[in-house]
């Protein structure tokens, strides 16, 4: 007798409040008798939750009548869609060659010491998701940083934490911390 284990599926729902989940019932109802919604499905109810797991993926194949491989199938396709949660404000880095040699990854890493995450995580308090990125279309800003929807060119890793610190004030209080420790560590 086969037996499926639940508990993954289990911590995904547990992510979404009962609203949340009649939302996206909702969402499924509108668009339940049009062919070729799951597209716009899977859009709306990723501006609910703010990503894809299977356990919503399940629900939208219950409610569409789709195989559920059809929607993982479109959900992965799609770089629109993800199936990790994000923070409330998404940074990507472009690690692409342009911004590579002009020192992005020392960027990267910097903002995983700081935001204390690393890279595809996402902060405790869900503030902040960091990505890298191969190429964002800006190789003459570069090294780049994008912050949701805005870009911002010529970064360094003071700009990066202070752009951040616009966000989140407490984020560029504790790297100024850290940094007059290391200038005292370098004076001392």
């Amino acid at each position: 007798m086969d037996h499926e284990c639940l508990c993954e599926k289990q911590a995904d729902a547990d992510d979404f409040t009962s609203e949340q989940w009649n939302l996206i019932d909702k969402v499924i109802e509108k668009y339940r008798d049009k062919p070729g919604a799951l597209i716009p499905v899977l859009e709306e109810i990723q501006g609910i939750t703010g990503y894809l797991p299977e356990s919503v993926q399940r629900r939208v194949a219950s409610g569409l009548s789709l195989p559920l491989s059809q929607v993982y199938g479109v959900t992965t396709f799609y770089s629109f869609f993800t199936m990790k949660p994000k923070g409330k404000h998404n940074i990507r880095v472009c690690l692409g060659t342009a911004c590579y040699v002009q020192g992005a990854e020392e960027i990267v890493n910097r903002l995983t010491a700081n935001l204390g995450i690393e890279v595809g995580g996402i902060t405790r308090d869900r503030k902040f998701s960091l990505e890298t990125v191969r190429c964002l279309g800006a190789c003459g800003l570069a090294p780049v940083m994008v912050i949701d929807e805005e870009t911002h060119g010529a970064m360094t890793q003071k700009k990066a934490l202070e752009i951040i610190g616009r966000y989140d004030p407490a984020v560029l209080g504790a790297a100024l911390a850290e940094e007059t420790e290391e200038m005292v560590e370098q004076e001392g």
